[in-house]
């Protein structure tokens, strides 16, 4: 049984609406097993030709409209909500709800919030259409819930490369209702109070404080291994979400001013095979998806640093002012 719901019904009908012939289809990595049924629908009661990215897909970040824009009308982009970017062809955004019971893990998680007044609720995108019922039961529990939009994000919701929303919240502790660390590690670093998971995945609830401290601490190591690195490579993607070549050419000058090499590399998907002619490089930078350096550390033979990270590894920034590095969206 999934997971998630996709509201096929309405991008039938917007599909009839634009009268498209071709039609692309899109998916991020844990929704493609819906790929060929969705298709089949969308091919019968449409008439239109479907055309599956298999690529894969990381966020709204990463949309297939460069792409598929010589091949369809019109993409679907399954799962994600649009950013505020200005995109080739005609994209229809659906929405991926989860339907997974929240209540429990978040009941699970009062125990840990106990003695914290006001608490900042954030998700992503999959769980938002249930955050007001979580809220409501934290209220309900004597919390005061305080929730603001982001920069490309709706109220509650952050993103794995942007914390826009939890940044002026004058919360006393926050609980992140969701899958993984990578998120509430974010709300971690940048506003340093206690920060609670939530997972429904794993029917849980859990501090963050502990693996933020374990991150930090490889972090630490990756960035005084690169202290003695003359030679970058400084990572562009060409995913138009994860594009910062503005960034890039500012971390080579201030390498080129510090004695030190940086040679701009354009990518697409980012894997340490990739990498592999580039191993003259003592270091990397990543100015693509904050997460790779973060998530994917362990798999790169050289150390593969954020921008801010850089700076503290030539000396331009104090270890105390460590921040995770984010995509900003205007």
């Amino acid at each position: 049984m999934s997971k998630h719901e996709l509201q096929v019904a309405g991008v039938i009908e917007k599909i009839k609406d634009l009268n498209a012939k071709k039609v692309g289809i899109q998916f991020p990595e844990g929704l493609k097993v819906h790929a060929t049924k969705i298709a089949r629908q969308i091919e019968h009661e449409t008439g239109a030709l479907v055309i599956i990215s298999a690529d894969p897909c990381y966020g709204a970040c990463d949309v297939a409209d460069v792409d598929m824009a010589d091949s369809v009308d019109v993409l679907v982009h399954f799962g994600h909500r649009p950013l505020p970017l200005d995109y080739v062809i005609p994209i229809i955004f659906v929405d991926a709800y989860s339907n997974m019971e929240l209540l429990e893990c978040v009941k699970n998680s009062m125990s840990m919030l106990e003695g914290y007044k006001r608490i900042g609720l954030v998700t992503t995108a999959q769980h938002l259409h249930l955050l007001e019922k979580v809220s409501d039961f934290l209220e309900e529990n004597g919390k005061e819930i305080l929730m603001e939009d982001g920069a490309g994000t709706i109220k509650g919701q952050v993103l794995g490369c942007n914390f826009s929303a939890i940044k002026k919240l004058d919360a006393e502790a926050f609980l992140y209702v969701g899958s993984g660390n990578f998120h509430a590690l974010g709300i971690k670093l940048f506003t340093d109070k206690p920060v609670i998971v939530a997972d429904p995945y794993l029917g849980e609830a859990r501090e963050i404080e502990e693996f933020a401290d374990r991150i930090l601490r490889i972090r630490s190591a990756r960035i005084a291994k690169a202290m003695d690195a003359k030679k970058f490579g400084i990572i562009v993607s060409s995913k138009k979400g994860q594009s910062r070549l503005e960034l890039a050419k500012t971390i080579k000058s201030m390498l080129e001013n510090s004695g030190r090499e940086g040679f701009i590399l354009l990518l697409d998907d980012v894997s340490p095979n990739i990498l592999l002619p580039f191993m003259d490089l003592d270091a990397f930078v990543m100015t693509a998806c904050p997460r790779i350096a973060i998530d994917d550390s362990i798999m790169y033979k050289k150390p593969l640093l954020t921008p801010s990270e850089l700076e503290i590894a030539i000396g331009k920034r104090k270890w105390e002012d460590y921040e995770i590095d984010e995509i900003t969206y205007c």
